[in-house]
């Protein structure tokens, strides 16, 4: 049976726009590939070691990955591959279980790049795309700063010239300063003219480019490209100075050619151990490049499909660890050099993937002196980017909660490592919630003089009347706050003299479960038995729908009103006709 149209795009969306693919978008989607390559190049061997990693992986992971991404993937600009964070927590799961530097500490980083590819292919087959709203802006914001700042203090031990190892700020500021003596003063030199360099390209050469007569494209584009600048001056440097035999610590041998196509060589007591980090990690990735790819496609229209996004994503990690790399996902500063470069579809990706099997097979002599020095560098200017201290700001001047959730996820990743800070921002981000909605907002309501709206009586001026209490709440009725809902009730009711009538207002009341339901019930009855009659107004149609089924609507004492409104209404004119004489 043959897919129609609609079906192959879905599966496959580079469908979509290979159908319509011109000449143009060739000539747009070259121009980015060649930038994104040079920027790829020096990114690729830089996380490559930042997860203890042989540099060439970095090439190996942004080949294949590239590939898969650009058929599955629904975002025609988003350039997956290694990036800073993910590298990092790859570091923090394999060093576990494996030794740096040796055969089973890279097939734990495939293992775990495999683990991660089959979780993001499973959840997108089950269209569970919506688990990227479960993590929340502050404990993601948290996560990657505190991140960061454990990249960049990690970093500055090969951009010296010593080794520091350690999955948490505390241990590597110990070490770094314990061997602070050892530092080698040639590699300083040439670590900080490179993050010199960079920071100059970052937050000045622009501007400097602009006042020569650049375009403002040409100069974002040179300033991009500020790492391949700096390896370019640097290798040949290395090789003319004879850097290594001054003890510069350099890259070293890199095989050429590429990797065999194989999946690696799993263990049960792997997959035990690495499950949960390959969990996190997907998830972190996949959160990450939804929101860039969201971002990216809004500038030009163009809709990002997250249950597409975890197929995307789960091939790109799939082919990742069938082709000798580590765990990838959406790279925020390729993707926006890739977009700003003019890239109009993933072809641009595809020759990318071309451009860096170009290096693998022809560069990788050069990259032998290339100082680690300078990848530390190029490390350390990357992830300056990635460290958000407004975000603290923000969330203390807005919300309590949010600020207690990205305080705590930045606190205990920098203290106790990336997992446990993860596992942390999750647990408080779920915890607030549950406590806030176990005790939703209430208002006691009045009507609003000469119109028809309701509103909190302790904010406005309103009428209201002794024999009826309105109540509304703001929040979906469930198990967590379905006593709370009753104790809101009763302790109004006998703050309230000579009621006849409670109105249980609910425009934000969007689901009702069964221990609201049954708490419901219980109040019905109570005020029955206090001679008070229940109403409920404004009540939502899934939620009607949901009362329908159940046998509350013909136990009820009162009505069901369409509006506050109508209920007040009804009921002021129902008691002044019991009052009016006879």
């Amino acid at each position: 049976m043959k897919l129609d149209t609609h079906s192959r795009h879905s599966l496959f969306p580079a469908a979509a726009w290979l159908a319509g693919y011109q000449r143009h978008n060739l000539l747009n989607d070259t121009v980015a590939a060649v930038i994104v390559t040079m920027l790829l190049i020096p990114q690729s061997l830089a996380y490559a070691l930042l997860a203890g990693l042989p540099a060439e992986m970095g090439l190996y992971a942004c080949i294949l990955p590239l590939l898969a991404y650009a058929a599955f993937g629904s975002s025609r600009t988003l350039s997956v591959g290694p990036v800073a964070v993910a590298s990092l927590m790859t570091a923090s799961a394999v060093g576990a279980v494996a030794a740096e530097g040796t055969v089973d500490y890279a097939t734990a980083a495939t293992t775990l790049a495999l683990l991660g590819g089959i979780i993001l292919l499973v959840l997108g087959f089950l269209k569970f795309g919506f688990i990227a709203n479960f993590l929340s802006h502050s404990v993601v914001s948290g996560f990657i700063t505190a991140s960061g700042i454990i990249i960049a203090v990690g970093q500055l031990g090969p951009l010296i010239g010593i080794s520091i190892k350690g999955d948490t700020a505390p241990v590597l500021l110990s070490g770094l300063f314990d061997q602070l003596t050892e530092m080698h003063l040639l590699t300083f030199i040439i670590g900080a003219a490179a993050i010199g360099f960079l920071l100059f390209a970052r937050y000045r050469l622009a501007a400097l480019l602009s006042r020569a007569g650049c375009s403002e494209n040409i100069a974002s584009i040179i300033v991009r490209a500020a790492p391949i600048l700096v390896m370019m001056v640097i290798i040949p440097l290395s090789a003319f100075r004879d850097f290594e035999s001054l003890g510069v610590p350099l890259v070293g041998h890199v095989p050429s050619g590429l990797p065999p196509f194989s999946a690696p060589n799993i263990s049960w007591h792997l997959l035990e151990v690495l499950a949960l980090p390959a969990l996190l990690i997907a998830l972190i990735g996949f959160v990450e490049s939804v929101s860039v790819g969201k971002t990216l496609g809004a500038k030009k229209r163009q809709k990002v499909d997250a249950n597409q996004e975890l197929l995307g994503l789960g091939a790109a990690n799939a082919a990742a660890a069938l082709s000798g790399g580590f765990p990838v996902t959406g790279g925020f500063s390729r993707s926006v050099v890739n977009f700003d470069a003019g890239a109009d579809t993933q072809m641009a990706s595809i020759l990318t993937a071309l451009g860096i099997t170009l290096a693998a097979l022809f560069l990788a002599p050069a990259l032998y002196f290339l100082p680690k020095a300078v990848l530390a560098a190029t490390i350390i200017g990357a992830v300056i980017s990635l460290i958000d201290w407004d975000v603290i700001v923000k969330a203390r001047r807005f919300a309590l909660g949010d600020f207690v959730a990205v305080t705590l996820t930045l606190l205990v990743t920098l203290i106790a490592g990336v997992e446990l800070g993860v596992l942390t921002g999750v647990a408080v981000s779920i915890g607030l919630h549950l406590h806030q909605t176990s005790h939703p907002h209430f208002a006691v309501v009045g009507q609003v003089p000469g119109s028809e709206h309701f509103r909190n009586v302790m904010r406005h001026d309103v009428i209201t009347h002794d024999h009826i209490l309105s109540i509304r709440i703001d929040e979906s009725l469930y198990f967590a706050n379905a006593a709370y809902l009753e104790t809101v009730v009763y302790d109004q009711i006998a703050a309230h003299q000579n009621l006849k009538h409670v109105i249980i207002m609910c425009p934000a009341v969007n689901t009702i479960d069964l221990s609201a339901l049954e708490a419901l019930g219980e109040i019905n009855l109570r005020l029955i038995d206090w001679g008070i009659q229940l109403h409920l107004s404004e009540v939502k149609g899934p939620v009607m729908d949901a009362l329908g089924r159940s046998h509350f609507l013909q136990e009820l004492s009162g009505e069901v009103f369409l509006s506050q409104h109508v209920a007040v209404a009804a009921l002021t004119a129902r008691e002044s006709a019991d009052l009016a004489p006879t």
